[in-house]
């Protein structure tokens, strides 16, 4: 099985999260051992941020991470676990909110369209809008 960075490249639809993650330096972070979880946009929840958004994020490397890291939980968190949660703390120091009270699971604002890809160092759950911390 690939790792997390492998498997999303892979996938073909996470081309602006892996090129963010490598301008941020954390290609090897999600390449080690982990296990992490990972709420991973796609491509099209990039597409949603406002215009220059992301080539901004590119020229200012503290903020990407901060960014970067906000979107991943230390641990191998399976859907049949989030459920159960009303919160997760990030790699990046804070929470994000946990909703599945409505059938589909949300974290913060964004959907997940596909829980459970797994990767031998942890697991993705596909979302469909960037999370921002506060």
């Amino acid at each position: 099985m690939a790792d997390i960075v492998d498997t999303a490249v892979g996938a073909g639809s996470f081309n602006t999260l892996v090129a963010a993650v490598q301008a941020a330096g954390l290609v090897d972070t999600l390449k080690s051992p982990g296990p992490f979880t990972v709420f991973a946009p796609t491509d099209e929840a990039f597409s949603k941020l406002p215009a220059g958004t992301v080539d901004a994020l590119l020229q200012d490397i503290p903020q990407l991470t901060k960014i970067l890291t906000y979107h991943v939980v230390s641990g191998k968190v399976l859907a049949a676990d989030v459920v159960n949660l009303d919160s997760a703390p990030t790699v990046e120091g804070s929470n994000v909110k946990i909703d599945a009270s409505n059938g589909g699971v949300k974290i913060n604002d964004a959907t997940v369209v596909t829980p459970d890809v797994e990767a031998d160092n942890g697991v993705i759950h596909v979302i469909d809008t960037v999370l921002i911390p506060a």
